[in-house]
């Protein structure tokens, strides 16, 4: 049996809660009698509550539930005297267990019962339990405890949360608890669950997609020596050993597309991906994208892929092609609209900025009331004229295409359109959430696109992108035409699961670094 000192009990208390200390306290209770509140041993689990639920059917099958073993978190207890009804919530729901001294305490020590039930026992604490299944006067399906075992000793008061009648009261919502301590959110609203279950069925449902039509799961660095494939700024950090600065990864775009060179003709990553920038209820610093690379094809192509892509999502994720985002119904079915930016921008601001210079733009975002500073060049207000002006207003799926090639440096011009690309991004309740092009294979061509986004560098935009001389390396020895996308994987789960933040789709989101009783290892840190 495991020694618990004293101490370890009454250290740091002063940082402790009332409840946080008689906790420990009989802990080291449990200890002293010869309990083990954390044991090793395997509990024989031969059932769950959703189960036992569904499937007890009383008189007609309770020869099939008459031992039934689970374990499960206590979320509630009422005490009668010498017996007491609880609720014990395991991985799939929540069911009622009695327990009743009679049952419990068969020998000459009565205190199994009395002392470690009643007294020792706290709402919170993982249990086992032995028994069989019944039904209660109210119609309740049960579980009759004939043996208990304390498998977990919670140190950690939940907050209280009440049900009636199937209804809950005193929900959690406080977001700063709910993001901080996630494990604690998913305890006390297990609704939560739900949201992560669909992001990993959404999840698979894309894999299945890709890998039916012959597509190849890859993985490709997240430190770079250079952060490429996108227009961010990034985290930076130092490797050791090599004594250079890294980047964590704004994309992985520029090292899938160097796989299509190497001959790969449709290539797909989970990315990771880090962006030093601002946090909102669409923005986390760290964040999922999809992005797929395919060979011989261009952005037509991935505008019809994108729609079937979506449609089986939505359906597989749930169960159809609508979906609703807080007040708006989405319509995930194919066709979607398609329309160019400089026709959006005419839309909703009755200005045609087809044809302007950067003097023009500059002065029709002041006639609109957006701000631009000089380091922006005519790409930035482009797109800052739609960020402001049009973005919001796109609700159900809509391709917006044929971008100014100032704003794209990766992608090939546009086949007809003397100024414009070959680009689209898909707009869904007034957020992006894909962005795609018909790649620039042209190495040249490419060389000079990134000499001008240096230019702008220079002028100080942090988030203009570096020069790869690899990857115009790699493109020196030929890539096939190929189109391209990235989806935004937080954004989309978003939509597929009515979550108005994006923290809400994250299991562990971003926040500010919390004291809890004492600094920070790394604070204060002398160097050796």
């Amino acid at each position: 049996m495991k020694y618990y000192k004293q101490e370890l009990y009454t250290m740091s208390v002063q940082h402790l809660s009332e409840q946080q200390v008689i906790r420990r306290e009989k802990l080291a209770e449990l200890n002293k009698m010869g309990i083990d509140a954390y044991p090793a041993a395997l509990y024989p689990i031969n059932s769950n509550s959703l189960f036992i639920k569904e499937n007890y059917k009383g008189e007609e099958n309770k020869n099939d539930f008459a031992e039934v073993c689970l374990a499960g978190r206590l979320m509630g207890i009422r005490d009668m005297g010498k017996a007491s009804f609880a609720v014990l919530q395991d991985s799939v729901g929540k069911i009622q267990i009695y327990i009743r001294k009679d049952d419990i305490c068969t020998g000459e020590d009565k205190s199994l019962y009395d002392i470690v039930w009643k007294k020792m026992i706290d709402i919170g604490d993982i249990i086992g339990v032995k028994g069989y299944v019944f039904t209660t006067k109210t119609g309740e399906t049960s579980i009759h405890v004939k043996e208990f075992s304390i498998l977990t000793k919670s140190l950690q008061p939940l907050p209280v949360v009440k049900e009636k009648d199937g209804e809950t009261f005193d929900e959690v919502t406080d977001t700063e608890f709910r993001y901080r301590q996630r494990y604690a959110d998913l305890i006390v609203n297990p609704h939560v669950k739900e949201t992560f279950i669909k992001r990993t069925r959404m999840i698979n449902a894309i894999r299945e997609f890709l890998n039916d039509r012959g597509a190849l799961e890859v993985d490709t660095p997240v430190l770079q020596n250079i952060p490429g494939g996108a227009a961010a700024r990034p985290f930076t950090t130092h490797h050791n050993a090599l004594d250079v600065p890294f980047y964590l990864r704004i994309a992985n775009e520029l090292y899938l597309k160097r796989l299509i060179v190497g001959g790969f003709d449709w290539v797909y990553e989970f990315s990771r991906n880090f962006r030093n920038e601002g946090m909102d209820r669409t923005h986390n610093p760290e964040f999922t994208v999809l992005e797929f690379y395919v060979a011989y094809k261009d952005y037509l192509w991935m505008m019809e892929t994108t729609e079937q892509l979506l449609e089986k999502v939505a359906v597989a994720t749930n169960g159809s092609t609508k979906g609703l985002s807080g007040e708006n119904e989405i319509e995930f079915k194919a066709p979607y609209r398609r329309i160019t930016m400089y026709d959006a921008i005419k839309e909703y601001t009755g200005i045609d900025i087809s044809e302007m210079d950067e003097t023009a733009l500059r002065e029709a975002c002041q006639r609109l009331g957006i701000h631009a500073d000089k380091s922006m060049g005519h790409g930035k207000l482009v797109d800052e004229i739609f960020s402001e002006k049009c973005e919001h207003q796109f609700i159900q799926p809509t391709f917006i295409i044929d971008y100014p090639i100032e704003m794209s440096p990766l992608t090939k011009k546009h086949r007809s359109k003397p100024g414009l690309v070959e680009r689209f991004e898909l707009i869904i309740n007034g957020k992006e959430i894909a962005n795609a092009y018909t790649e620039l294979n042209d190495p040249l061509e490419q060389r000079e696109r990134f000499e001008e986004q240096a230019a702008l560098m220079a002028r100080g935009d942090d988030e203009a992108m570096f020069i790869d001389h690899d990857f115009l390396r790699a493109l020196e020895y030929g890539m096939p035409p190929t189109s391209g996308i990235g989806f935004g994987v937080d954004r989309l789960c978003m939509l597929l699961t009515n979550s108005p933040s994006i923290q809400d789709v994250l299991l562990f989101p971003q926040m500010r670094p919390e004291k809890i009783g004492e600094e920070h290892p790394l604070q204060n840190a002398k160097e050796d």
